[in-house]
């Protein structure tokens, strides 16, 4: 190798020269604007970045080719070229018929994959009439208690020909089990249908919070659903490992990329131990990432990603399928940095960061509505944040060719970089016992909290700078926007819905279905035939998660 050695040598003196003979004297007339230049994560970021830094990635290893092992450059050979992303705008908020009608208008203006926000009644597993709810109902998302709101959400859409992504996690089981029931009410047959269910208990441990049972059968759940989907929906994803809201909950973009890929490390090894072929499940793991402000730190986190994966999938568990290998994920656009101050800004935060997404090759995208720092998106909102994918796919030429800034030296390193320190993160996870013990022990809870304050601090020094909050601010001007306001009117209507369900469905038939779930769930047997057998019965969200509340209890999380 001593043509490497001579060749990284001259580099070296290059880089040398330069700072010497014309970097220095422009230092000594005019300093910079800032003593040390850092990412969002807070991360140094050099003056310049050239082959030098690059010297330890080589092109077959680390790069190669798009469509290749190890996928840092895209998982299709012809990137957008050949199919643009999924613009799969995120909608829910009132009752189902709300938003079945905000679906259908997204369809109409372009959206190419409907994705459904619950309300946080929903995402606890309580019914619209629970006591628990009341405040809540259909605030944050849509309200969705029994079979019979999930029909009306879906009335008129045709779940064998549209992909829907379902961000719900506690009870997604039982979501699930509603989704099906539906499809097979409207004769689709289940081995064709497609769609997404997020179902990461993992990152609600660590980040979300929105939990119901404890966490190891909560992670017993979430395999129940590997196995039937692999059995009877095997086009499904029932999982999206999700770093989003590790980001949200103020964790560093190697803090989202680290625990997200171990979260989905995890649930391979679950999925191993209840018996399922590696190359059987894993193609229909996906993932889903933020978007956040800082442009290359994003770009070069999501080619990580994608290289890691292939590696770990490769090398820990010994997997043969391609597709096992091929991170697919989604990304959204980050909502935490979202302002109330001069709410318009964050049409352009918006777009950079959708941008982002796209050159590092996300396979399907939702852009954040300008006044979601304020409430649930408007019809206009909602319309333009669609309408910024379609001109950064239509009008901007990012998508004309795969990669576009691969081979950068800044975005290589930084890629690099990423990946060595995801795999420390890994080698300290892996010696406390795997990622369910290392949230037990409170780790990657702890670490999340110390970024999030070590930003804020930065930001109240003015060190980070957010346009319209610690810097160019004005008088308060989201006084002229129109918001979407959610009618309280909207829990009377679903407890009468609730109520009449009720009345309508076979009392004996319920019991003794709900009857079967507990039983099941005490041997230890899948879940999910169950489980659809009382959704079918119009059992309630509320009565089946009840009923499994009294199998495995319910989680308290301790102090950490």
């Amino acid at each position: 190798m001593p043509e490497i050695k001579e060749r990284n040598s001259l580099e070296h003196a290059a880089d040398e020269r330069w700072e010497q003979e014309t970097l220095a004297p422009v230092l000594q007339k005019r300093s910079e604007r800032k003593q040390r230049f850092t990412t969002v994560s807070l991360d140094e970021v050099e003056r310049l970045y050239t082959p030098a830094d690059t010297t330890d990635i080589d092109f077959p290893e680390d790069i190669a080719y798009p469509g290749e092992f190890p996928y840092t450059r895209g998982i299709h050979p012809t990137g957008y070229r050949g199919k643009l992303w999924t613009m799969r705008q995120f909608a829910g908020f009132g009752t189902p018929e709300e938003t079945n009608k905000r679906f259908k208008y997204l369809t109409q203006q372009g959206q190419t994959g409907l994705s459904v926000a619950y309300d946080l009644p929903t995402l606890m597993g309580y019914d619209a009439d629970s006591p628990l709810a009341e405040g809540e109902v259909g605030k944050c998302g849509v309200a969705v208690s029994s079979l019979a709101d999930m029909e009306t959400l879906f009335d008129g859409i045709p779940l064998d020909q549209v992909t829907v992504s379902q961000t719900i996690n506690a009870p997604a089981s039982v979501l699930l089990a509603m989704y099906l029931v539906v499809a097979e009410k409207q004769g689709a047959d289940w081995s064709k249908i497609s769609g997404t269910l997020q179902n990461d208990i993992l990152k609600e441990y660590i980040a979300q919070k929105e939990w119901i049972y404890p966490i190891r059968p909560a992670m017993k759940l979430v395999i129940d659903t590997f196995e039937f989907c692999t059995r009877h929906a095997p086009r499904y994803n029932p999982i999206s490992v999700s770093g989003y809201h590790i980001r949200e909950a103020g964790a560093t973009a190697l803090q989202e990329l680290a625990f997200t890929l171990r979260d989905g490390i995890e649930y391979v090894e679950w999925g191993i131990r209840a018996g399922l072929p590696v190359d059987q499940f894993v193609p229909r793991i996906s993932f889903f990432f933020n978007a956040h402000n800082d442009f290359f730190e994003e770009i070069a986190k999501y080619r990580a990603a994608r290289r890691i994966w292939a590696r770990v999938m490769r090398d820990r568990f010994g997997a043969h399928d391609p597709r096992s290998m091929q991170l697919r994920f989604h990304t959204q656009t980050a909502g935490v940095s979202l302002t109330v101050q001069q709410p318009l800004n964050n049409i352009i935060r918006v777009a950079i960061q959708a941008l982002a997404g796209v050159l590092g090759g996300t396979n399907s995208l939702h852009t954040d509505a300008y006044d979601e720092a304020l409430a649930l998106p408007s019809d206009q909102a909602a319309l333009i944040a669609l309408r910024t994918q379609q001109i950064i796919a239509e009008e901007t030429g990012v998508a004309n060719t795969v990669d576009p800034l691969g081979g950068s030296y800044f975005i290589e390193a930084l890629t690099k970089k990423m990946e060595d320190a995801t795999l420390d993160y890994f080698a300290k996870i892996d010696a406390m016992g795997g990622m369910v013990a290392s949230v037990e022990k409170g780790f990657p809870q702890r670490e999340i909290q110390e970024s999030a304050y070590q930003y804020q601090k930065a930001v109240e020094r003015g060190e980070q700078t957010i346009v319209g909050v610690n810097c160019y601010q004005m008088p308060q001007e989201s006084g002229h926007i129109q918001l979407l306001v959610i009618d309280e009117g909207v829990r009377d209507h679903q407890v009468e819905r609730l109520h009449q369900t009720r009345l309508r469905r076979d009392q004996g038939a319920v019991a003794n279905r709900l009857e079967h779930l507990k039983q099941a769930a005490h041997k230890g047997e899948n879940t999910m035939p169950a489980t659809i057998e009382a959704v079918r019965a119009y059992a309630t969200l509320g009565e089946i998660c009840t009923a499994l509340r009294e199998i495995y209890g319910e989680y308290e999380e301790p102090p950490f």
